[in-house]
């Protein structure tokens, strides 16, 4: 109560000095509780005796009161180590994200990002659609994943990404599992989800650094949210590297297995995958072995992730290793690079993809690989014959079969197409045209005996002589002495003007040696200028391509050959094919006779048996063949009727499976040959006839006139562009073949007028002997052999 009286007692405020007795003050005993109420505390004389009288409690130590504050016992360590990782990730988390924020802020807009597009490919197909092979920087097309065999996306999801339909682009599952097993020792892993591969391959460089990486997961989440995961999938199974130039499985599945990514099996479809890792090391062309022990890992792994069964496993691994050669396998595949040369020639560089149609016939092209095959293991080693190429085209020029070489895997040079070399005899028949065309008839009467032009001496390859033959029997048995003389008649540059006419396209050297054929021509062009024998008389143009078109079915070019030009009159044509068609029946082709078929043919022998050649045709298909080396190495003796030959005659019995046998053009279709010629007769010799005869080509038989239905010779080229004959026929195989108008003051002997310019004449030691200056055979002769004089027959001539 005193406390209170006090405590109630009102101060009036004073100006004074401050009192000593009267100081304001506020003992411990005075302390003010909650109620406001001062609380007096005793005096301390009594505390004291109130701490005596109560029993002391012992004090808690600092090790105790630690463990109190740090959790106490054996957590408390733990505790502390989860608070400090806590703060750490947080920490680490705001670095993390300031640096995302950072690079991601140096990237475009995402509103600018875009898929790039792939690189263009060229699908290559035969006349029935069916794939040839693919060109271009993918070396496939891309698929749809309903396309693809089942096998592949399940089996590249168990290998490399098993959660990719279950996370959002990054698998944090993934990255701790890889950066334990890189921690602990074990298999390096990556941890990239299929997404996170995908926005590498499309948008980054492949170096490793960390703002790479942020970019990519970036990357990967903008494509998640863009695109569905079967969109993903798709365009990452069309665009990863699995190794040999082949982007995707489809080019994949092509370059390995020969085959459509529609249609590889369990072994194929793990094979593939198990390449992801390790595209050149895995590779089953490279390592068989190492490819076949990733195949065993990834059909493992589909095992575990329950896409195919232990029977399907059972069955896979107990199949052999994939098999797959050191480069594209395949007589095709020549075909398929000149389709590209030509493409390229005729639309520029595709910028999008393209569907190439072609004339090849897989059936022929099989048939003509085989062929060659067969002949070459069979005879080739033993005769020093390594390489062959064949050449095989319609009426029109549309090349049917094309093999370049023995093994496209081996060399992918094309022989058929690129290789030019000399074609020997296989040139007459264009020098027999000429001749006939200037007015020599296939019954004209020469004498078969040693020639010489100037320095040269052309010879029979048997080194015999058969005096006075027939022009057709000289063909028949390809006399050179024969045809040197005709080239003489006829003189070389109308010899080279018909061959360049009928669609010889490389440079020819007029000279007489042309006779044998000493200029290098190629074997795609030889085989088409004698197409202009089977069909009549008109031009053959070679080609491949028929059309090209857009993934959108837009025509881009479609050839049109339905109106080729006129190069031989249909009389020349007609009695070229029965000349050639003696060449199999009773000359040096014998060996190409074909059962049930009329087929017409050349052989062709260069000096040393360097190159052997055979070319031939049917009413339905021409084709040439070509037997050598590379480099030019001589062979034991094989001519053109010898294993050229041979090879023909095997493709051609193929190729003509099917057909109903029809008789070469002008046979059963009204056209008549020339009758022969009518020979005077025979006076009696008398020694005036004799006497004048002393001196050498004093007396001459006065010249025959030919028969009004036997063509005349060629007329100047001056003339009305009326004169030229434009008589439209109608082929019963390939139907109406109508040549088109020509310009005013020209005709088809001109054709390939730039070519006709004389020529080089070639080196002293081409054609087997001198060559005659090239002068010689410039001018034509009148065709009549001249008689023999007693000045001769002194002479030894």
């Amino acid at each position: 109560m005193a406390a209170r009286g006090r405590s109630d007692r009102r101060v009036e405020p004073s100006f004074e000095g401050p009192r000593a007795r009267d100081d304001i003050r506020l003992d411990a005993d005075e302390r003010i509780l909650g109620t406001g109420r001062p609380v007096r505390r005793p005096p301390k004389a009594e505390r004291e005796d109130d701490r005596a009288e109560r029993p002391e409690r012992p004090r808690p130590s600092r090790r105790k009161a630690s463990q109190r504050r740090g959790g106490g016992g054996f957590f408390g360590p733990l505790r502390s180590l989860v608070y400090w990782c806590i703060v750490l990730a947080i920490w680490g988390g705001i670095g993390v994200g300031g640096l995302v924020l950072y690079y991601g802020a140096q990237m475009p807009a995402a509103s600018t990002w875009s898929i790039p597009d792939r690189p263009p490919n060229m699908k290559i197909t035969a006349i029935d659609g069916s794939v040839i092979a693919n060109r271009g920087s993918t070396g496939g097309e891309a698929l749809a994943l309903e396309e693809m065999s089942p096998y592949l996306p399940q089996a590249v999801i168990a290998i490399e990404d098993r959660r990719f339909y279950s996370h959002f682009g990054v698998d944090p599952f993934g990255l701790a599992r890889a950066l334990v097993n890189n921690l602990t020792g074990q298999p390096i892993q990556g941890g990239s989800t299929i997404t996170q591969q995908l926005a590498k391959n499309l948008f980054l460089s492949p170096e490793r650094t960390f703002e790479r990486k942020i970019q990519e997961v970036l990357l990967s989440f903008w494509l998640e949210h863009k695109f569905s995961k079967d969109q993903i999938l798709a365009m990452y199974l069309n665009r990863v590297f699995f190794g040999s130039n082949a982007y995707g499985v489809e080019a994949a599945s092509r370059r390995y297995f020969n085959k459509s990514a529609r249609d590889v099996n369990l072994g194929e479809a793990a094979t593939l995958a198990g390449l992801l890792k390790a595209p050149s090391r895995l590779s089953p062309a490279r390592d068989p072995q190492a490819a076949e022990a990733r195949a065993q890992v990834v059909l493992g792994a589909m095992r575990e992730e329950g896409y195919i069964t232990d029977s399907d496993l059972k069955t896979a691994m107990s199949q052999p290793p994939a098999k797959a050669k050191s480069y594209w396998s395949g007589a095709q595949h020549y075909a398929a690079d000149m389709v590209v040369d030509e493409v390229k020639g005729l639309i520029g560089e595709p910028k999008v993809d393209i569907v190439v149609e072609t004339t090849v016939d897989l059936r022929l092209e099989e048939a003509a690989e085989k062929a060659l095959n067969d002949v070459l293991k069979k005879e080739g080693g033993k005769l020093n014959a390594s390489q062959a190429a064949l050449v095989s085209v319609d009426a029109t020029g549309a090349i049917r079969a094309l093999v370049g070489g023995r093994d496209y895997a081996e060399s992918q040079f094309n022989r058929a197409v690129k290789a030019k070399r000399q074609p020997g005899s296989a040139f007459k028949p264009f020098v027999y045209a000429a001749a006939l065309e200037a007015g020599a008839r296939p019954d004209s009467i020469r004498n078969d005996a040693p020639v010489k032009i100037g320095k040269w001496t052309p010879e029979n390859f048997d080194e015999k002589y058969r005096g006075d033959v027939t022009l057709a029997s000289a063909l028949a048995q390809s006399l050179n002495t024969i045809a040197a003389q005709l080239v003489m008649e006829v003189g070389p540059e109308n010899v080279v003007s018909l061959a360049h006419r009928l669609g010889i396209d490389s440079d020819l050297q007029a000279n007489a040696s042309i006779a044998l054929g000493t200029s290098e021509v190629s074997l795609v062009e030889l085989t088409s200028a004698y197409a202009s024998f089977m069909n009549g008389g008109y031009k053959a143009t070679p080609h491949i391509v028929k059309r090209i078109l857009d993934t959108d079915g837009k025509v881009l070019y479609e050839a049109d050959y339905t109106n080729p030009p006129r190069v031989l009159s249909e009389p020349v044509a007609a009695t070229m094919n029965s000349m050639m068609n003696r060449v199999i029946n009773e000359g040096t082709g014998r060996a190409a006779r074909l059962d049930g078929w009329q087929a017409a043919a050349k052989t062709g022998t260069t000096q040393s048996f360097r190159d052997a050649l055979f070319v031939g045709y049917t009413s339905i298909m021409t084709t040439g063949v070509w037997f050598g080396n590379d480099d030019g190495a001589y062979m034991k003796k094989v001519t053109g009727g010898g294993l050229p030959a041979r090879a023909w005659k095997e493709y051609m019995t193929a190729a003509m499976k099917g057909y109903t046998p029809t008789p070469l053009f002008a046979t059963g279709r009204g056209l008549v040959l020339p009758p022969p010629a009518a020979q005077p007769a025979s006076e009696p010799t008398t020694i005036g006839d004799i006497i004048s005869g002393i001196l050498p080509g004093s007396a001459r038989r006065a010249q025959e006139e030919l028969p009004p239905d036997y063509p005349p010779a060629p007329r100047p080229p001056a003339q009305d562009s009326a004169s030229v004959e434009r008589t439209p026929y109608k082929d019963p195989t390939y139907g109406n073949l109508v040549p088109p108008a020509d310009v005013p003051g020209r005709d088809y002997r001109q054709y390939r007028g730039p070519y006709d310019a004389p020529a080089p004449v070639p080196p002293g030691e081409v054609g087997g002997g001198p060559v005659p200056p090239g002068e010689v055979g410039a001018t034509g002769s009148t065709g009549q052999p001249r008689q023999t004089t007693l000045f001769d027959i002194l002479m030894g001539q």
